[in-house]
């Protein structure tokens, strides 16, 4: 996320939230005020998602999210090379995992 210049962050990280959280699946619902993201996990042959965290974000704040992702994937693809993600014509099955979705509203 942006700050501004010079200015400097400590981050304080408890131990529950230093192991972290696993998530193979988002869903991410919007209203005009906010962006929902919902991470759980999902197993093959399993029809249940569990969500495990869920986060609230002002559209200002989702949109500066995605610009550090992108920067960081591209970070990221520079070392290591390209991150291959399913939805070319070889795949044969449905994909489990992140996906881009359609916007839903929020129902208020």
């Amino acid at each position: 996320m942006e700050k501004p210049e010079g200015q400097r962050i400590n981050l304080e990280l408890g131990e529950n939230e230093a192991e972290g959280i696993y998530s193979n699946f988002a869903v991410i619902t919007h209203s005009p005020s906010e962006f929902i993201i919902d991470f759980a996990r999902i197993l093959p042959g399993v029809p249940k998602a569990k969500v495990y965290a869920r986060i609230v974000m002002s559209p200002h704040n989702a949109k500066l999210l995605k610009r550090t992702l992108e920067d960081n994937i591209k970070k990221f693809e520079d070392k290591f090379g390209e991150v291959k993600t399913p939805g070319g014509p070889q795949q044969t099955s449905k994909p489990i995992g992140f996906s881009a979705s359609q916007p839903k509203k929020k129902e208020e």
